[in-house]
């Protein structure tokens, strides 16, 4: 793909709230939006998900522009903003939803991504075992209209803090 055109990444990494909220903010990115992948069940609304039961994990989809950032810059933000070492799980959100993973849209992306976990977890960063998933991508489905840019929506994105975390 050319690197002049617009390309995807999505990630899990807990609440796709935050998630979103942080990534919309990055130099670089063009679009957000929330929504669920990873499971077997066709079009789950966010009641399905929540259940557990459906192996979707709540995940942000974005549009970037690769002549302004890099696919390992927005890994390195996705390693900042969660803990990657908990297994599904983030902060009080507990279930396989809120998975720490990767799908990769391309075979380099697959390969950044390989890599980069690796080196974190080489680096000796954290105590535990990166646990983080690496997958392909499979149908994204956007979640209803009232989660995307929730925070933004409801002016409560600065009552979330992450000590890793910072632009």
């Amino acid at each position: 793909m050319p690197n002049n055109q617009i390309q995807k990444a999505t990630f899990g990494a807990g609440c796709f709230w935050h998630v979103e909220d942080v990534f919309s903010k990055v130099p670089g990115v063009i679009s957000t939006c929330v929504g669920y992948s990873g499971g077997h069940s066709q079009d789950p609304t966010y009641n399905d998900v929540c259940t557990g039961t459906t192996g979707h994990a709540e995940v942000v989809q974005i549009e970037y522009d690769p002549s302004k950032i890099t696919f390992e810059k927005l890994l390195q933000v996705f390693w900042d903003l969660h803990d990657p070492t908990q297994l599904n799980r983030q902060g009080p959100d507990i279930g396989t939803q809120y998975r720490s993973v990767i799908f990769y849209h391309t075979e380099e992306q697959e390969t950044v991504a390989k890599v980069s976990k690796g080196n974190l977890d080489k680096s000796g960063k954290y105590k535990n075992k990166i646990v983080t998933q690496i997958e392909l991508t499979k149908e994204f489905y956007k979640a209803e209209e009232y989660h995307q840019k929730y925070f933004e929506k409801s002016g409560s994105a600065n009552n979330c803090t992450f000590p890793n975390f910072k632009l």
